[in-house]
């Protein structure tokens, strides 16, 4: 399993493709903070809850001074049909050979129905201005995760 990050640690730097195949590097976001979630699939009901709260409290993040990117193993084509159907307003990342989701700690053993596999576990850093981990939060749920977050960032609700 992964090494998992702590608040305090260097945030590893990455350039994944987003959904229209355009290169997003995290140190390009030096200055801003940033919440960088993990995710296991699009278009899957959870992580359809999770990136629609995302979308929806988007403008009261950006208030706040984080910008959101969403990251999972997903091919670029899946994740462009996944934006254009939810409407979303953020950056979702290609992660397919999992490469950033290990980095973060994001990646490692699961259970499901009894069965232990290797997969992505749904996790959220969020990296401060100097590109550290501010916060680090693993095996979160996808209902309520983004009201917990800004509970946690201190953002008003």
């Amino acid at each position: 399993m992964s090494q998992r990050l702590v608040t305090g640690d260097s945030a590893p730097d990455f350039t994944l493709s987003d959904a229209e195949g355009n290169g997003v590097t995290l140190s390009s976001l030096r200055g801003r903070k940033v919440v960088v979630y993990f995710y296991p699939a699009a278009a899957t009901p959870g992580c359809t809850t999770e990136a629609c709260d995302f979308r929806d409290n988007l403008a009261s993040l950006d208030a706040a001074g984080y910008s959101v990117l969403g990251i999972s193993p997903d091919p670029v084509g899946k994740l462009a049909s996944f934006v254009e159907k939810e409407s979303l307003t953020f950056p979702l990342l290609s992660d397919e050979d999992h490469g950033v989701a290990e980095a973060y700690g994001a990646w490692g053993e699961k259970k499901n129905y009894g069965k232990t596999y290797e997969g992505l576990i749904r996790s959220t850093v969020v990296v401060d201005e100097a590109g550290d981990v501010a916060l680090a939060q693993y095996n979160v749920r996808a209902t309520g995760h983004v009201a917990k977050l800004r509970r946690d960032l201190g953002i008003d609700e």
